[in-house]
């Protein structure tokens, strides 16, 4: 079995909230790792695999969640099909990492994995408490 297919069954066995908290921390992770021009490579990969993530969460999730992932999508296909001009480019570099921090902390509360406006204090929901 090729690790893509892998990858796909390990993420789907998840629910649509978890999958979505993962995908927030592939951006969060695109984020923090732009902040070094040796991570290009690694950044370049998790934005592959968080346009899979996308791909297979979208069809489970509610319309509204539907639309922020397909414009995240869309983004994420921009970005990849320029990476190699954008990591080069300190100013665009710096405006993907912005960018997927956005996407990041916008996905993490439609997860509803965090309680709304508790994305600053670090709060979780009851059901993360348990």
């Amino acid at each position: 079995m090729n690790s893509r297919l892998q990858l796909r069954e390990r993420y789907l066995r998840d629910p649509l909230s978890v999958r979505l908290g993962g995908l927030a921390a592939n951006l969060a992770r695109v984020q923090s790792f732009s902040n070094n021009p040796a991570h290009g490579e690694v950044v370049a990969r998790l934005l592959e695999e968080s346009a899979f993530f996308i791909e297979w969460a979208a069809p489970d999730a509610p319309a509204d969640t539907q639309t922020a992932l397909v414009e995240c999508q869309r983004v994420l296909a921009w970005w990849r099909l320029s990476w190699t001009e954008i990591w080069a480019d300190p100013k665009r570099r710096a405006d993907v990492a912005e960018r997927a921090g956005e996407w990041s902390r916008e996905l993490l509360s439609l997860s509803g994995l965090v309680r709304a406006g508790s994305l600053d204090s670090g709060s979780l929901t009851d059901q993360d408490q348990r």
